[in-house]
């Protein structure tokens, strides 16, 4: 709603109706929220959850920038945190508790190996029923920079990098702990 100069004009009537169409607007937009399909509701649910996902791998890569992989600053290619986060969602949707049963390692692929980043317990107080295991991979194509290339092999080189690029793609491997039956599922995106 834009206020224009009526609201000058009238002093207390303008204003007064206006606050009463605004409180109108939200017990409208409240019960329309309440009737609400619920496929709809549950698509909400599943946004709010992959953006919840999303931030806690952000999380995860920013604190591991300093001690784990030993750069400044990590760069992610856009909506990858997105990406996994949904076929997170998707993996554990089959499972008795669904998210809230999963124990999630996040692992980096370097050159070298890989690399071991965190553990992430989505809900302490329910006992897993599954693990995941991401696996962010390197860039291989970045190109080093400057300062890497100057110093590399020389006895001044520094004990991290500046940037660290993430490659678009990325595996989820998933393992059941409740059924020996049943095998590892790898996903590879």
């Amino acid at each position: 709603m834009v206020a224009t100069s009526t609201l000058k004009t009238k002093s207390g009537d303008c204003i007064s109706e206006l606050v009463e169409r605004r409180c109108d607007q939200a017990c409208i937009e409240k019960e329309l929220d309440f009737w609400v399909e619920p496929e709809r509701t549950a698509d909400v649910i599943e946004d709010r959850n992959c953006q919840l996902l999303a931030k806690m791998f952000e999380t995860c890569l920013s604190r591991s920038k300093k001690n784990a992989l030993h750069c400044s600053s990590v760069l992610v290619p856009e909506r990858l945190t997105w990406r996994i986060a949904r076929e997170v969602l998707k993996l554990a949707s089959c499972e008795p508790c669904g998210l809230r049963g999963c124990v999630l390692y996040v692992h980096l692929e370097l050159d070298k190996g890989v690399k071991r980043l965190e553990r992430i317990v989505y809900d302490s107080s329910v006992v897993p029923t599954f693990e995941l295991t991401l696996v962010f991979k390197q860039d291989g194509t970045a190109w080093p920079s400057l300062r890497d290339f100057l110093f590399m092999g020389t006895c001044f080189a520094p004990s991290f990098r500046l940037a660290l690029k993430l490659s678009p793609g990325f595996r989820l491997v998933k393992k059941k702990l409740y059924s020996s039956s049943a095998g590892t599922v790898v996903e590879e995106c």
